[in-house]
């Protein structure tokens, strides 16, 4: 084995070792050691955000160096949330996005 392929091998170790201690410490100490009612309140908000900021950085139209520009991926998200707040039905807000952006892209050919 390369020097390279123990590293490689020992960062994987590491890491996979980091997550389970770090995932395992709230499944075997969770009733002994309960959250505060602030801490809990925040953490309802995680999912939100955490599908915020993946989600806004994607559909905004800036790119780096050009400046605003018009993006069909916006066009979509405007029209799923449109549909959701009509509707309120995840389902249909999938199925209008993907096909705002599909008609879009090939309209625009």
């Amino acid at each position: 084995m390369s020097a390279f392929e123990i590293y490689v091998y020992s960062a994987i170790l590491l890491l996979t070792a980091c997550s389970i201690i770090t995932r395992a410490g709230f499944m075997l100490f969770g009733d002994y050691l309960p959250l505060p009612d602030g801490v809990r309140r925040a953490l309802r908000y995680a999912p939100a955000a955490a599908l915020t900021a993946i989600l806004v950085p994607d559909m905004l139209p800036w790119r780096t160096g050009i400046g605003p520009v018009f993006d069909y991926k916006l066009v979509a998200g405007i029209v799923g949330i449109l549909v959701f707040l009509r509707t309120r039905n995840a389902v249909l807000v999938i199925v209008s996005g993907m096909c705002t952006l599909w008609a879009l892209r090939w309209l625009a050919g």
